[in-house]
């Protein structure tokens, strides 16, 4: 028997291919081969936390990558993604109350557009969405899944998969338009009725005074300085962070409330975005949507985002725009259609009191 030694690159590619995207067009650390190896991770442990599911697919990839470009930032970026647009579902753990667990949602389609299909869901155990032949047909760009079936048979070709369809409406549902001082208030009426919260060991809160444009480094300790009301992550024995809002005096928190609030079915991290955005606007400084130009894209526009946006949003991006190619200073970016531009502006600027900035320019 003959063994042959292979390079790191050579297990990169095939590794690429055991995922099921094309290895001569997409690189392991691409978003594509991320979230690919995110889902099958899943798909083998969930349920399970972020951080397992983070680390399970750091152990394989990071040996794989010789540019040393796949960090665990990343990796939870694009897993944030895949929770937001409805490929794993986020619930509390029953047995542990306040930790929250990662599910596999299950196999599901969304009418984008006429003839034009957005696969969901995960299965267990490695198996595919879809098998041959249409599975050979599904399309894989950034964290999102689609595929392109004739507009009469292309629903009962789905359904005799096993998929079962999403209505726009359920896939879209948001919350109630207000104001962004509202959502503060609400917070802060919460957070005068709240136990006192003690010393929490490894603290950090959502600095509201650092730049909108640099999300990751908006995170950091307490200082002696603070004081107000933050959004926060504090530890938790087993799993990811717990997302909270928290009352900090002189550098100590004294009242903290755990993320989400009202409903345990909303993502702890939606309510968390949602009111950074609002406490961002309510001093003055809203976060930012860039519209610029696509380059050789007719037709269409370029849209970047800084910061994460509620899964709802992100979900209402994914009908009407494609995932890109990450501008280097944005945290996501879309290829949207000039017609939706209009209806883009307004729904951020209702929904996420954020300031959109239209360099202009058309492919």
């Amino acid at each position: 028997m003959n063994i042959n030694a292979l390079s790191g690159r050579e297990v990169a590619r095939r590794t690429v291919h055991m995922l099921g995207l094309d290895e001569t067009a997409i690189d392991v650390s691409a978003p594509e081969a991320i979230c690919s190896s995110l889902r099958r991770a899943a798909s083998f442990l969930c349920p399970a936390t972020p951080r397992e599911l983070v680390d399970a697919v750091m152990e394989v990839l990071g040996p794989l990558d010789d540019s040393s470009s796949i960090a665990r930032g990343q990796l939870a970026t694009q897993l944030d993604l895949l929770v937001a647009i409805g490929d794993l579902v986020e619930l509390p753990n029953r047995r542990d109350r306040g930790s929250r667990r990662l599910y596999l949602a299950p196999p599901s389609y969304v009418a984008k557009a006429p003839a034009r299909y957005l696969l969901l869901g995960v299965r267990p155990d490695g198996v595919p969405l879809l098998d041959e032949p249409v599975g050979a047909d599904v399309r894989h760009e950034g964290h999102v899944r689609s595929i392109e079936l004739d507009a009469t048979t292309g629903p009962v070709r789905l359904r005799a998969a096993g998929l079962h369809e999403i209505s726009i409406d359920d896939w879209r549902r948001q919350p109630s338009v207000a104001s962004a001082s509202a959502i503060v208030r609400g917070m802060r009426q919460r957070l005068d009725w709240a136990a006192q919260s003690g010393s929490i060991s490894d603290l950090t809160i959502l600095d509201p005074e650092s730049s909108v444009l640099h999300y990751r480094g908006r995170w950091r300790s307490p200082t002696d300085g603070d004081c107000g009301d933050y959004v926060a992550r504090r530890p938790q024995a087993y799993g990811a962070d717990l997302w909270c809002t928290v009352r900090v005096e002189s550098g100590l928190p004294r009242a903290l409330i755990d993320l989400p609030t009202d409903d345990p079915a909303v993502s702890a991290c939606d309510e968390a975005w949602r009111l950074q955005a609002a406490i961002d606007a309510a001093r003055g400084r809203p976060q930012l949507v860039r519209i610029r130009s696509a380059g050789g894209a007719p037709g269409s526009r370029t849209l970047d985002l800084f910061g994460p946006v509620p899964g709802w949003a992100q979900r209402y991006l994914e009908l009407v725009g494609v995932p890109g190619p990450r501008a280097r200073d944005a945290l996501i970016t879309y290829r949207v259609p000039l017609w939706a531009i209009g209806e883009l502006t307004e729904f951020f600027t209702d929904m996420l009191w954020m300031h959109v900035n239209d360099e202009g320019g058309v492919a």
